[in-house]
């Protein structure tokens, strides 16, 4: 999942806005039971638009965005003009591999900062208004025909600190049965 040591944060977004990309941060500060300090989509309930309009009193499972890199890197590759941040993410890693981790999983950001992965994320419409053919680019099917959701991982937050481009990423599974990340 990670190569021991490699596991870092290389760029952190917030947004006070419900934009689809967001903007570049010196630090952005997690909140416990909240999400990203000034950041929209921070919150104890549902913040995301169209699950507010659904049901406003479902919890938030999706405080904290982590996007991979690597993600940046197939995209470029395939001459898509994209950049951390750009996709919503509030934390975009390199060295952890997001999509393969269990449900459950801690991730220790930095010196105090605890998110628990909640689920994949979903891409939706948006990402093909921010650039036409992302959205399938960011979708594939794997060797059994599953689909592939590539966007990142949601979480929640629960242990609150300071977040920068530099700071380590510690994972952490949870004892007993794994369950598989599926769309929050």
């Amino acid at each position: 999942m990670a190569r021991a040591g490699a596991a870092r944060v290389i760029a952190v977004h917030r947004s006070s806005s419900h934009s689809f990309s967001k903007f570049a941060e010196d630090a952005i500060t997690l909140v416990p039971g909240l999400g990203v300090q000034g950041d929209a989509h921070a919150g104890t309930t549902v913040q995301h638009r169209s699950r507010v309009a659904r049901d406003p009193s479902q919890p938030n499972l999706r405080q904290v965005h982590l996007l991979h890199a690597e993600l940046f890197d197939e995209l470029i590759a395939r001459d898509f003009a994209v950049w951390p941040g750009e996709m919503g993410e509030n934390i975009t890693t390199r060295g952890v591999d997001l999509l393969a981790l269990p449900a459950g999983t801690r991730l220790h950001i930095g010196g105090i900062a605890v998110v628990e992965v909640t689920g994949l994320r979903n891409p939706c419409s948006q990402i093909d208004r921010f650039q036409r053919g992302l959205m399938a680019a960011t979708l594939d099917r794997d060797a059994a025909g599953n689909l592939v959701r590539k966007a990142g991982v949601m979480a929640v937050v629960l242990a609150g600190g300071n977040v920068q481009a530099g700071d380590a990423i510690r994972i952490e599974l949870r004892e007993g049965r794994q369950r598989p990340l599926e769309p929050v």
